[in-house]
């Protein structure tokens, strides 16, 4: 679809109506609005009370295997520092603030037996042109003085990083505010209208119907939901994890993100049982926050101690000074799943004017900038950033006949 197409909206309407006030929908709609257009967030909530709160605000590229993904990351870690520049500049830099950390991050192996794939897997990545750089034990204690003695041996990422998660949704959201734009918090949306000729012709929400020429799906975990309610279902499912928060630590107890190398073999698991592995990292405020748990369990929000103990204790592990410290507090969040581990960008061919921006797990954050410009290359006609085919909408993995 280009912009002859697609977006002219209705005299007075917006062009685009974002459905998601999360950092993905965010950043749709900063890009969006950057290239001209205007654009309506609605949320049937706060803007990034859902997935975004509960996430920890990772910039990757050390968890990624090469592939459409890892492309994604690699353009998403080359523009988010560009973007939140460009705010800092246009709305000031109190309103763009995200807490951006170009902090690095590191990968170690506790046992040999994984140490010969954690190595494998840094020799891909370099051959996809990612800084991996592997080191010596005794470096990996240099970088993170507080790391078990039991490390057999590490990859060092240096361009990994992390960022607030809330803020950097906040910036993007007062970015399309003052070029015009709108957000609407507490507006759920329901469905969409239809043209005689079978497109968007408007989004109906609990308050009414917003015309407009197209809407972008940015529903996080519950894409699947709104696809179907649009008459254009997506497979895209909740899977959910926890996070640990300690209280406030001395600066360089953690330095950088650190996980144990299980942590990518459970990303890209298919497994709906749960499943846990070693993430650590510090924030700006001192906290160290501690995961990782992943499990397919619908919309379940049960606080489950026995994961919690779970991921403390190989926290505990991996950092044993871990395990004097007090933890605060916990939280669990629902991430959008694709079974093909792939995020959806782009329009929908089954219903046109309705564009799809969710599938992210939990690299949300992450991918968030490239993603929101990639749909924005794709809604205008300009160049994409990358090659839009692995995330198209139609592929076979996603278009199930009804979304369970």
């Amino acid at each position: 679809m280009n912009a002859s197409e697609g977006w002219c909206g209705v005299q007075g309407h917006p062009d685009v109506v974002v459905v998601g006030a999360g950092v993905i929908g965010a950043a749709c709609a900063e890009a969006l609005s950057a290239a001209g257009l205007r654009v309506t967030v609605v949320d049937r909530g706060a803007p990034a009370s859902g997935t975004t709160a509960a996430g920890e605000g990772n910039v990757l590229v050390s968890d990624k295997e090469p592939g459409p993904e890892l492309e994604l990351a690699k353009a998403s870690r080359r523009l988010w520092p560009e973007l939140l520049a460009g705010l800092a500049e246009e709305i000031g830099p109190q309103a763009s603030e995200a807490e951006w950390e170009p902090k690095g991050g590191l990968v170690v192996a506790t046992g040999g037996e994984s140490a010969a794939p954690l190595a494998d897997f840094a020799a891909g990545q370099r051959a996809a042109g990612v800084r991996a750089e592997e080191i010596a034990p005794d470096a990996a204690f240099d970088l993170e003085p507080h790391l078990t003695r039991a490390v057999t041996a590490a990859v060092h990422y240096p361009d990994d990083a992390q960022l607030q998660p809330v803020l950097a949704a906040a910036a993007l959201l007062a970015a399309v505010r003052a070029r015009g734009g709108r957000v609407r918090p507490g507006t759920e949306a329901l469905g969409v209208e239809r043209t005689a000729a079978g497109g968007v012709a408007g989004l109906r929400t609990g308050a009414g119907t917003i015309p407009c020429g197209a809407v972008v799906n940015a529903c996080g975990p519950w894409s699947g939901e709104f696809s179907a309610a649009a008459g254009a279902p997506v497979d895209v499912r909740p899977r959910r994890g926890m996070v640990l928060v300690t209280a406030p630590l001395p600066p360089g107890t953690v330095r950088r993100k650190v996980y144990d190398a299980d942590y990518v073999g459970a990303v890209a698991s298919d497994g709906a049982d749960l499943q846990t592995s070693t993430v650590v990292e510090s924030t700006r405020a001192g906290t160290v926050l501690i995961g990782s748990s992943r499990q397919r369990a619908g919309f379940d929000d049960t606080v489950r101690v026995d994961v919690l103990r779970a991921v403390a204790a190989k926290a505990a592990a991996l950092f044993p000074v871990l395990a004097r410290v007090p933890v605060m507090r916990a939280y669990g969040g629902f991430r959008p799943y694709a079974p093909d581990h792939l995020p959806v960008i782009g329009p929908d061919p089954r219903l046109p004017g309705l564009w799809h921006a969710t599938g992210h797990e939990g690299a949300g954050i992450g991918l968030a900038a490239a993603t929101g410009r990639l749909l924005a290359d794709l809604f205008t006609g300009a160049p994409p950033v990358l090659d839009p085919a692995p995330f198209r909408a139609d592929r076979p993995a996603l278009t199930a006949e009804a979304v369970s």
